[in-house]
C-alpha cells in the first residue's frame, strides 16, 4: 500500500492543493453569490428576465460563459466536497443557480423549498447583513 502512496504522490499532492483551493474559493465565494439572490427571487412562477439581456449582445456573451463556467466550476466543487471537506450542498446549489439550463427554475424552487438548503442560504444572507429568502411552500 506505501508503494502505491510514493508512485502517486505528485498526484495527491494537487488533490490535497485543489481540495484546499477549492475549499477556501466557497467559504470566500459562496457568502457574495449567495447575498446576490433577491430575496423575492423563489415566488415568482416564471423567473423574470435579466439586466444582462438588454446588453451589448458580446458584453453578454462573455458574461454569460463566465456566469456559466463559475457555475460548472462550483458544481464540480461541489461534488467533490461532499467527499471531501467543505460545505457540498450549499456549492451545489449555488453552481446550478449560475448554470443555465432547460427547466433550471423549477429545479431551483424546489431544492430551496427544502427546509435545510434554505435555513443554509438564509444563514449565508444573514452573515452577509441580507434579509432571508422568501420561498412559496405550494
Amino acid at each position: 500500500m506505501f508503494e502505491w502512496l510514493t508512485e502517486h504522490q505528485t498526484l495527491l499532492t494537487w488533490l490535497s492543493v485543489i481540495s484546499l483551493i477549492t475549499f477556501v474559493g466557497s467559504l470566500v465565494a459562496l457568502p457574495w453569490l449567495v447575498s446576490m439572490i433577491p430575496e423575492d427571487y423563489f415566488l415568482h412562477n416564471r423567473r423574470n428576465p435579466t439586466q444582462m439581456k438588454q446588453q451589448h449582445a458580446v458584453i453578454r456573451l462573455c458574461l454569460l460563459l463566465g456566469k456559466n463556467l463559475l457555475g460548472l466550476l462550483l458544481l464540480f466543487g461541489g461534488l467533490l466536497m461532499l467527499f471531501l471537506p467543505g460545505q457540498g450542498l450549499l456549492t451545489i446549489a449555488v453552481g446550478l443557480l449560475l448554470l443555465d439550463y432547460p427547466g433550471k427554475y423549477n429545479l431551483e424552487r424546489r431544492i430551496v423549498a427544502k427546509k435545510s438548503v434554505l435555513q443554509g442560504l438564509n444563514w449565508l444572507r444573514a452573515k452577509a447583513n441580507h434579509p432571508p429568502l422568501k420561498v412559496d411552500h405550494r
